[in-house]
């Protein structure tokens, strides 16, 4: 099998670049995904998200034992569909402030400061209900409010904030980020609008793009320098190789983009040597430089009803009735509904904390599973979780052997850095007094998590004991011109002709927000990239591809 180009990944960034590259008829594409179509019912019910963890659609990665977090191991889900993590995240579209993009120019990345990514964003996007300068209108990617169904709790988070010193803000993705209000979301007539349903199901019909599902690359091929091909296995158990006249392009994800790399000979040599692996390029910084969002939550009891309340067994029933007949109720939303943006440390950052809001309760002992409803009290209430936004603690991807099916050893050394924990401190605080705050008193029962908080001590403890992670990994194939940097600002692989990473893993600095519309973006400019740079040759439309 021989393609111009041959895309490792049908998540966020890889969809788009299926479409976007498969959009002459004269460039004939690969599309390769390790996880099956993108069918279970539960991924497209926006309130069926947290069903989706540790099920047939989800890697269910977890990290190293983590010493500055009470030595847990912790959850990472990661998307295994088409669609990737967009097809069982929360749904929230959030792009991040304007600095964050100015700071990766700044870092030597030039062409993605806000203003030059701004229009991708823009490209990709249908906003429902903005019309304006940072708005697009006509994308494939719909993003709107929640419509038909809304908790009383999530208006009063936004009075809370307000209250206590943060502005209401009604478009964090526009001019100003900072301020509270409600989220916008990837939904489309109360469904999950995936990557997979916004870029891939209207072009199932093209001729010139093959997807083949159940496919779990293991290696890249490369020959004198230049990626010449994939090696992959399929759902028959066998072993195939594609091959690619133009481009490779590994959009695998930041655990998994490096691990590819590693697998095929590229990344730090003598860790490859370690495991047997051949060595084609000495590149140190692959798997280097991972980042991440973590939270912790303070929750209350409420005397009005919340998602709580949907997750009894009857209420399930006939909430999900609502849903499929008419379209209505608590599972046309997301589990989150509000936040806010803030500075809350004296950095440069000009936001550094996020405060999710979840009409939900997660358990008043600290021993729930957050990534397991059922777990969780059918008692009404809901949750406040401060998110630290720009991490110091950095941590690497590895490789546990040179089997491709091993999980990568993923250790991201959270709270290594004692900023983090003191921000972490302060967020849980801002917390706590957006709780206390008049505007929840008419639905307020009790301040329940944390248990005991009256001491600072007390509340690192409540911190370490319920933090996890966003899974908003980033940055594993740092973009940069730096000796560290795995791509450069064309995010092509150092060293490596016609391979390409484009998926959060090169993100030089995670951005203050969640990274899914960013991923998105990515691969939005990575397809100009690669289109500018590999003018379409024509070529004869019967037989074998050739120029």
């Amino acid at each position: 099998m021989t393609f111009d180009y041959i895309i490792i990944g049908a998540g966020s960034a890889g969809c788009v670049l299926a479409n976007r590259l498969s959009e002459d008829p004269d460039n004939h594409v690969l599309l390769l995904e390790a996880g099956g179509p993108d069918k279970k019912m539960e991924i497209h019910i926006p309130a069926a998200y947290s069903k989706l963890n540790r099920t047939e659609v989800d890697w269910g990665f977890e990290t190293e034992p983590q010493p500055q977090v009470l030595n847990r191991k912790m959850y990472l889900p990661r998307g295994k569909t088409l669609g990737g993590s967009s097809s069982t995240n929360a749904m929230a579209y959030v792009r991040g402030n304007r600095a964050d993009y100015d700071e990766w120019a700044a870092l030597g990345n030039q062409g993605w400061d806000y203003d030059s990514v701004l229009p991708y964003f823009k490209k990709s996007e249908h906003n429902e209900q903005i019309d304006n300068q940072y708005h697009g209108k006509g994308g494939p990617l719909n993003v709107t409010y929640a419509q038909v169904y809304r908790t009383p709790v999530a208006d009063a988070f936004v009075k809370a904030c307000v209250e206590k010193g943060i502005p209401e803000n009604n478009d964090y993705n526009g001019a100003e980020q900072t301020g509270a209000g409600l989220f916008q979301f990837t939904i489309k007539n109360q469904k999950r609008c995936s990557t997979a349903v916004a870029f891939l199901r209207p072009i199932l019909h093209r001729p010139n793009l093959k997807i083949i599902t159940k496919a779990h690359t293991q290696r890249i091929l490369i020959e004198n320098d230049r990626a010449v091909g994939v090696e992959f296995s399929t759902a028959k158990n066998t072993t195939e190789k594609a091959y690619a006249d133009k481009e490779v392009i590994l959009s695998a994800g930041a655990f998994q983009s490096p691990q590819l790399l590693m697998l095929s000979g590229i990344g730090e040599s003598e860790a490859l040597k370690r495991h047997g692996i051949e060595v084609k390029k000495n590149l140190p910084g692959v798997g280097k430089n991972l980042q991440d969002h973590l939270f912790t939550g303070v929750s209350a009891f409420s005397t009005v009803p919340t998602a709580n309340d949907a997750l009894k067994s009857l209420n399930q029933i006939k909430g999900l009735i609502n849903y499929l007949l008419f379209k209505k109720g608590p599972f046309t939303i997301s589990p989150l509904e509000a936040n806010a943006f803030l500075k809350i440390t004296d950095g440069p950052d000009p936001v550094d904390m996020q405060l999710h809001f979840a009409p939900v309760h997660f358990g008043n002992d600290g021993k729930a599973d957050f990534y397991n409803p059922d777990t969780f009290p059918h008692v009404s209430g809901y949750t406040v979780l401060p998110t630290l936004l720009k991490p110091k603690s950095v941590g690497y991807v590895g490789l546990r052997s040179a089997n491709p099916l091993d999980a990568p050893l993923i250790d991201p050394r959270f709270l290594t850095a004692e900023e983090d924990l003191l921000t972490l401190l302060k967020g849980t605080k801002k917390a706590l007094e957006i709780m206390e705050a008049t505007a929840f008193a008419s639905c307020r029962k009790e301040i329940s998590l944390p248990l005991h908080r009256g001491s600072d001590e007390e509340l690192v403890l409540h911190i370490k004991t319920v933090l996890e992670t966003v899974y908003h990994p980033v940055g594993t194939c740092k973009m940069g011109t730096d000796e560290m940097a795995v791509v450069d600002p064309q995010l092509r692989v150092k060293g490596i002709e016609g391979l390409r990473v484009a998926d959060a893993s090169i993100m030089p600095r995670i951005i203050a927000g969640n990274t899914n519309a960013t991923c998105i973006m990515i691969g939005e400019k990575a397809a100009d990239m690669i289109l500018g740079t590999n003018p379409v040759k024509r070529r004869t439309i019967m037989g074998e591809l050739r120029d």
